[in-house]
């Protein structure tokens, strides 16, 4: 089979092309002919070796793949079945999407719901998994539609396209934050009402600001976090997915004891079975598959290094998809 393997030589993780046999592949109940995968933030990360994603060597990178059984142990799996993963650590710790096949525990898998392809399941992906998730977040919250917006940054990303494109589906009124302004006749096409700069929402801000948002779904993290969660109505919430901008949170507890206003954490790697496929199951019935074309390309394994690239400094635009087979 063909898989992206990195390598550590010298220090630095070295990526290329290789044939393996299955009988490499690590432990696992469930053996799955992979059908497609997807390009995530964390791993362009993997690939270029940066933040120490990859915690063993040789990694076969690539966090999520949907795809066939075609060998099974487990009671709960046959060969033939159509599944999905996301998380557990695979493409880190566990080989991963990368590759023609992959060998994984069964605990990992979700059944891939009946009126979705393994295509749609990729172009969904890790990313619109924590896109419902988070919507999902803020609907438990009490953030529902009809109020004042939704805002979402890192919004011409993965996370933030879905999430755009469920909450309009949904009927929520949405502001997108994004620094390009080229991406704003996409943003719009995705049901976006505002468009608002990230350098302006960037900034430092004030403890408590005039307030604008029920809620967001924040991919970015520290400076901008803190202003969406200053800018919160009352008893609104903020659902946290990512820190493309920064791990920190430079804010006080103000716009939570004065505003009670919740930072909702979403974890969609260690995220428990069950709640894991109800959103896959929103996901089949809440994104329609007509949007998913609109956002996706397909690539092959020979693409992922220069993707890698591109979607750290910010260049890539809605889902890529990696097809392993191609």
């Amino acid at each position: 089979m063909k898989a992206l393997v990195l390598n550590q030589v010298e220090g630095k993780t070295v990526a290329s092309i290789e044939t393996l046999e299955s009988t490499q592949l690590p432990e696992g109940d469930v053996r799955v002919s992979v059908e497609y995968s997807s390009l995530n933030y964390k791993d362009g990360l993997a690939i270029k070796g940066l933040n120490k994603i990859v915690q063993q060597f040789p990694m076969v990178p690539g966090i999520d793949f949907a795809g066939e059984v075609v060998e099974s142990k487990s009671e709960a799996y046959k060969p033939g079945d159509k599944v999905v993963l996301t998380g557990w650590g695979v493409g880190e710790r566990h080989w991963g999407g990368y590759a023609q096949e992959a060998r994984v525990p069964e605990d990992w898998l979700v059944p891939l719901p009946e009126n979705m392809s393994s295509l749609q399941a990729m172009e969904i992906g890790t990313a619109g998994l924590t896109a419902m998730l988070s919507v999902m977040a803020l609907e438990h919250a009490g953030v529902m539609p009809g109020g004042k917006p939704v805002v979402v940054s890192g919004a011409s990303g993965g996370v933030g396209s879905i999430a755009i494109a469920l909450l309009t589906h949904l009927g929520y009124e949405v502001a997108a934050i994004t620094g390009r302004e080229s991406s704003h006749e996409y943003l719009s096409s995705l049901g976006a009402n505002m468009m608002l700069s990230r350098h302006e929402m960037a900034t430092d801000a004030r403890p408590l600001e005039k307030v604008y948002w029920a809620g967001g779904i924040d991919t970015v993290g520290d400076k901008v976090l803190a202003k969406m969660l200053a800018q919160t109505e009352p008893f609104g919430s903020v659902a946290a997915c990512g820190l493309v901008g920064g791990v920190g949170l430079p804010t006080t507890v103000m716009p939570f004891i004065l505003r009670g206003v919740n930072l909702l954490g979403i974890d969609s790697v260690m995220c428990p079975a069950p709640r894991r496929a109800a959103a896959w199951q929103r996901l089949a019935s809440d994104l329609p598959a007509t949007f998913l074309d609109n956002i996706s390309q397909i690539v092959s394994l020979e693409n992922m290094v220069d993707l890698a690239d591109q979607i750290l400094q910010g260049q890539t635009r809605g889902r890529i998809v990696v097809d392993p087979n191609l």
